[in-house]
């Protein structure tokens, strides 16, 4: 039996390759969108792919599944569990089989068998893996989607708080509740395979480890040392972090379908400042990729800042409108990997790109933002000559903040401006000063101007300004 592991750190996202190297046979369980690491494997063990296998309707990237089926003909084996709305369509000419609670399929000498597991989503369901190539004839492990990851269990609020349907909270609890009951029978030598690790937004406390044993969880997941099913659902729900908003994008490209990649038209090339400032008086978006500290020296008035980094893709999620064209300021060296990881969670209507540094240096106009440290912010604050916003998540927030900061998470602050105490200068805080920085260009593309940057954010306040006080 062939096992390989795959992992996209920007989406914290785990694929797997399962292949049987006597029938020379392998599939994808989760398969990414970006499916040219599965064929360079294929190639490379001389095997054939023959199956994508689909634990849910994912929320948070663009599954594979579709792409595979078009370039080499895999077939597709997806949920038919939960109701009308949870099942997948626009199948039609598409090699598929639908699954239910106790099916099982066969590759080569490799039996998958399937679990129904609700909860995270009502159509989820989880893999039991046998290998039948020598004696085994017990599961030998279980690919989990998010179902249970290292440490935590998948959140069930996704479907209320991105999708907006009501309700979907509490009964998704209580179906966890129960699913777990199932997956707590199971043999603990078994392994587990999830979809997810740690920064996943589907969970609230994922590890990093990329596996585990059902005996291990059993004894150390948190998730997994209830009885009582009132406590279990209050704990489940309690702290979960904010979905991003591209989460319900995401629900409906993967039940309903998406562009393949092949039809997207090619994205050209954007050459001088003047074309990016008329763009953006034309009311397009455009991104500007360079790290913040570069950024705030110097930037096209309009430009949102989200730098190229394993944060990108969840950033851009929050961010970008996926109804209006997007161009890019970025090295070119990159624009690859960007567009990869952009059309990663569906932001397919890229239309162009520029060369950030040649542009810049022909712009007769730039503007820039101050970047103040704890140290000089508190006499300011004390005074009470600025307003404090804070940008982190609730949860960090409730964990402590600097007094009478305003609470504004980044990721929502473009469609909460109204919100925004203007008759100050705002000085823009979060955890260590990257998001805050992001925030910042979102102010200054919306038109609020007196704002400033808290470097080294919460975590710099703390250590510079609140032992201080503490002395």
């Amino acid at each position: 039996m062939l096992l390989r592991y795959f992992y996209d750190e920007k989406l914290a996202h785990a694929s797997y390759v399962v292949g049987c190297q006597a029938k020379g046979e392998m599939v994808i369980i989760d398969p990414m969108r970006n499916i040219e690491p599965y064929l360079a494997l294929a190639e490379k063990e001389q095997m054939q792919i023959v199956g994508a296998l689909e634990t849910h309707i994912h929320a948070d990237f663009v599954a594979g599944s579709r792409e595979l089926a078009d370039r080499v003909g895999t077939k597709m084996y997806i949920s038919d569990e939960g109701d009308a709305d949870w099942k997948y369509q626009n199948l039609e000419g598409i090699p598929h089989q639908l699954l239910k609670d106790g099916d099982e399929f066969s590759i080569g000498n490799l039996i998958f068998k399937i679990m129904h597991t609700p909860g995270h989503t009502p159509e989820s369901i989880s893999f039991l893996l046998t290998d039948r190539g020598g004696v085994a004839d017990k599961p030998m492990g279980i690919f989990t989607g998010d179902f249970v990851f290292v440490g935590d269990i998948g959140r069930p609020d996704l479907l209320e708080k991105a999708a907006g349907i009501q309700g979907t909270s509490l009964s998704g609890a209580k179906a966890m509740f129960k699913s777990l009951e199932r997956f707590k029978a199971l043999p603990d030598y078994m392994q587990i395979w999830p979809a997810h690790g740690a920064g996943s937004a589907c969970g609230k406390a994922l590890g990093a480890v990329p596996s585990s044993t059902v005996g291990y969880e059993k004894q150390f997941n948190w998730a997994m040392q209830f009885d009582d099913e009132q406590k279990f659902i209050d704990a489940l729900l309690d702290g979960q972090p904010e979905p991003p908003y591209y989460f319900a994008v995401m629900k409906r490209v993967n039940k309903v379908g998406i562009e393949l990649l092949k039809n997207l038209p090619p994205v050209k090339v954007v050459s001088s400042f003047g074309e990016i400032t008329q763009l953006l008086a034309d009311g397009k978006q455009v991104i500007d990729t360079r790290l913040a500290e570069d950024f705030s020296q110097g930037f096209i008035a309009g430009t949102l800042n989200i730098p190229y980094n394993n944060s990108l893709t969840n950033w851009a999620g929050w961010l970008v409108d996926y109804t209006k064209p997007l161009y890019l300021l970025i090295n070119p060296s990159q624009l690859d990997d960007i567009l990869v990881a952009l059309r990663s969670i569906g932001i397919d209507n890229v239309v162009g790109y520029g060369d950030v540094t040649e542009i810049l240096e022909e712009a007769t106009s730039l503007e820039s933002y101050e970047n103040i440290t704890p140290l000089e912010a508190k006499p300011l604050i004390e005074n009470e000559e600025v307003h404090v916003l804070d940008v982190r998540n609730q949860t960090e927030y409730d964990a402590g903040h600097i007094e009478n900061a305003q609470h504004i998470m980044v990721g929502t602050l473009a469609r909460r401006l109204d919100e925004l105490q203007t008759n100050k200068k705002i000085v823009v805080q979060c955890q260590g000063g990257a998001r805050s920085a992001i925030a910042v260009s979102v102010l200054k593309a919306n038109g609020v101007h007196n704002i400033v940057n808290l470097m080294g954010g919460y975590m710099a306040w703390q250590q510079d300004v609140q032992k201080v006080l503490s002395k």
